[in-house]
């Protein structure tokens, strides 16, 4: 199956986690790649404005961070997993900026909606700061004020893999996944 944005398939016993790593557009790309993931959406979260568009969440007025929110089949990947994925792929010791894209909505995040998954993600949260010498500032918050972004941002590498940013940001992220998470890369 190749990636894309959604997928026909879904589980009943389905899970989701929204994730804020920096600029959507690199999150989502290896999401999409990874093995028990049934769909990936882009879309902001945890900001003050109902439905924001791009340009207004670009501002850094309306409080949003740009997240992926990751459908998956806890049957075949787990939460804990998918954040290891999400801590190697991501600098989360940069506060609201990762590499060039700097400000508040590329802040580093985790938000649930599911008092299991914040603790497994607190779990997951400590063990990469210890590692870090206490210097991750990843936010771990309950998710609030989801929507999803535009429809010309959904699946946005795979239709664009050779513009700029998606050939010098984006790409490197992805064969870093794919590299480090060999046995987790979805079946073509």
């Amino acid at each position: 199956m190749s990636p894309t944005s959604t997928t026909s398939s879904s589980s009943s016993s389905s899970k989701v986690i929204t994730l804020g790593g920096g600029c959507f557009w690199c999150t989502e790309a290896v999401f999409l790649r990874v093995q028990g993931v049934l769909k990936v959406a882009s879309g902001y979260s945890n900001g003050h404005v109902l439905n924001p568009s791009y340009e207004q969440v670009c501002t850094g007025t309306t409080g949003h961070n740009e997240v992926v929110q990751v459908s998956y089949d806890p049957n075949q990947i787990s939460l804990r997993e998918l954040l290891e994925i999400f801590f190697v792929i991501h600098d989360p010791t940069t506060l609201n900026c990762q590499g060039n894209d700097v400000g508040t909505q590329y802040r580093s995040g985790i938000y649930w909606d599911d008092e299991a998954d914040r603790e497994v993600a607190q779990q997951v949260l400590d063990e990469v700061n210890l590692h870090h010498a206490g210097r991750v500032v990843t936010e771990l918050l309950s998710l609030s004020n989801y929507s999803m972004a535009e429809d010309y941002h959904q699946n946005y590498f795979s239709q664009h893999p050779n513009q700029g940013y998606c050939a010098f940001v984006v790409a490197p992220k992805v064969k870093k996944f794919l590299h480090t998470f060999a046995d987790k890369v979805r079946d073509a």
